[in-house]
């Protein structure tokens, strides 16, 4: 497959992903590099008709949403991960991509949202990944998570509060942010705390990003 998307080749597009997960540290094998681009191929075909994501160009998807979501992995861990709001339909996909061994449900109300995830996860062939669409604070599964990790959802405050009844005893919530949320984590609930703030260095953006994990206190 070597037609251009948004004026770069998909082997072009190929070595950008690869020479981003190099410098984050990641080897996920061909397979997985694959699929990454597939991920994106389908993105920006849903794109036009739905409007997934404000961005379009897939170069800058690359920095932007695959390797901006998995500067992330190596802080997530659990044998079940819930991807609480999937938003901008990152990052539930990109990690059941990276993280074969672990499960990943990505939840999302927007209908629309939910049927791409769907599509996705078919095309892909993710057998470690489901999609359901539900609101967060009102689905109740019959087995809770190890990790909920949330990128477009809410405040911190408020993803706690939407989210913590889906926490199994012992999981941490894992909240991706921009600049350090110094304000945010202040509006904490007392009964929850800060385990630690990563600050992440996606290859290829030039914007601070960081990820929370807290825990119950």
């Amino acid at each position: 497959m070597t037609q251009a998307v948004a004026g770069l080749t998909q082997s072009e597009l190929g070595k950008r992903l690869e020479q981003g997960l190099a410098e984050l540290g990641l080897d996920l094998g061909r397979e997985a590099g694959t699929k990454l681009l597939e991920y994106l191929a389908l993105l920006g075909k849903w794109n036009q008709v739905y409007n997934l994501t404000a961005i379009r160009d897939a170069e800058k998807m690359v920095s932007g949403h695959l390797l901006d979501c998995l500067a992330a992995i190596p802080h997530v861990s659990g044998a079940s991960v819930l991807d609480a709001g999937s938003g901008a339909v990152f990052p539930g996909i990109p990690f059941a991509i990276a993280r074969p061994e672990s499960r990943f449900t990505l939840l999302d109300s927007n209908h629309k949202k939910a049927a791409f995830l769907r599509q996705a996860v078919a095309e892909l062939q993710l057998k470690n990944a489901s999609v359901v669409c539900e609101r967060v604070e009102s689905w109740r599964p019959a087995e809770k998570f190890d990790c909920i990790i949330s990128r477009a959802l809410a405040e911190i405050a408020e993803f706690v509060t939407l989210s913590v009844h889906l926490l199994a005893p012992g999981g941490v919530l894992a909240a991706m942010k921009g600049v350090h949320p110094f304000e945010e984590i202040g509006r904490l609930p007392r009964d929850f705390r800060v385990m630690h703030v990563h600050r992440l260095a996606v290859p290829g953006l030039g914007a601070e990003r960081h990820l929370v994990l807290i825990e119950r206190a």
